[in-house]
């Protein structure tokens, strides 16, 4: 019994920390950005250390206390919660209710294990890398975009030192705090603190100019899973907290990206539109719109580069 309170205690409160830091973990910089983030990686190794340790309990003292409560028949087993046959007594009672907890904290210490485990392998991760889930994304459109216009040009990640040892070293220091001081930190050998940003630009640059426009040809109320669009689109709704937009007949859109029956885009407001509105952006349902014949936003590519068609 001291066990279930000792796991009890952990799990409302060093593991909720742990658990909030992985809600947030996709947010945020990877070394680079907190400077407790050594002793976050420590604490999800220390965490399912602890309950394998709980659950290896659990287990030994279920299997010795049904153990000494199993009485053999011709045809059949029986299991007395009431008492232990052996002499002398336990100290600590054990019935049905204590097997239940028992029961119930392994579920627990099983699931931290698995859960938390697996946040570990994906802090190294991040580590090793030096990229957040959000940057390697943007990284991924870089080369996309690259290869889009046959661009001369390489992307380098500047966070990345080039070595996983290297960026190993920037997060577990003998002092125990990571390198940089939240505002400034160090980048590869032939960036500068600005070429992320730079890229960021061009992609929202190359962004307005991908973009394609819709006609409205189908109101649309802005629900999250519409019945009345059809089963696939209902099935496909998109799992992210970004809005859907309503749509009345008759509007523009300018769409940015989508999946096979929606669409990402900023509706086209008029002047005489609600004051204090600059734009309005969200997914919507393909069917409820078509895409206008003459769009001379799409066939426009910047200076300098080459579209490949």
């Amino acid at each position: 019994m001291p066990c279930l309170l000792v796991l009890a205690l952990f799990l409302w409160g060093g593991n909720r920390k742990i658990l909030r830091i992985a809600c947030t973990s996709s947010i945020v910089k990877s070394a680079k950005h907190t400077r407790r983030h050594g002793h976050i990686t420590a604490e999800s190794v220390t965490a399912p250390l602890g309950c394998i340790h709980a659950a290896f309990i659990f287990v030994m003292t279920m299997y010795t206390q049904l153990y000494n409560r199993l009485s053999f028949g011709w045809n059949t087993v029986k299991i007395d919660m009431s008492a232990a046959r052996r002499d002398p007594l336990p100290v600590t009672p054990f019935g049905l209710a204590a097997f239940a907890a028992t029961l119930f904290a392994l579920g627990l210490a099983l699931g931290t294990t698995i859960a938390v485990g697996m946040l570990f392998f994906i802090q190294m991760k991040i580590i090793l890398r030096n990229k957040t889930s959000i940057e390697s994304w943007i990284e991924e459109k870089a080369k996309d975009r690259i290869q889009y216009y046959q661009l001369d040009e390489v992307f380098v990640f500047p966070y990345d030192m080039g070595s996983r040892w290297k960026n190993l070293k920037q997060v577990f220091t003998w002092s125990g705090v990571p390198e940089g001081d939240g505002l400034a930190w160090p980048v590869r050998e032939g960036c500068h603190p600005y070429s992320f940003t730079i890229e960021q630009l061009k992609q929202k640059a190359d962004k307005r100019i991908r973009s394609v426009r819709y006609r409205v040809i189908e109101d649309y109320s802005g629900a999250c899973c519409p019945l009345n669009k059809g089963i696939k689109t209902f099935f496909t709704s998109p799992c992210t907290e970004e809005p859907r937009i309503r749509l009345q007949k008759g509007e523009f859109i300018l769409a940015t990206r989508g999946l096979r029956y929606w669409l990402y885009g900023d509706k086209i407001l008029d002047d005489a539109f609600v004051e204090g509105v600059s734009r309005i952006r969200g997914w919507f349902p393909r069917n409820c719109v078509e895409k206008c014949p003459c769009d001379a936003e799409t066939d426009q590519a910047p200076e300098g580069e080459k579209k490949n068609r």
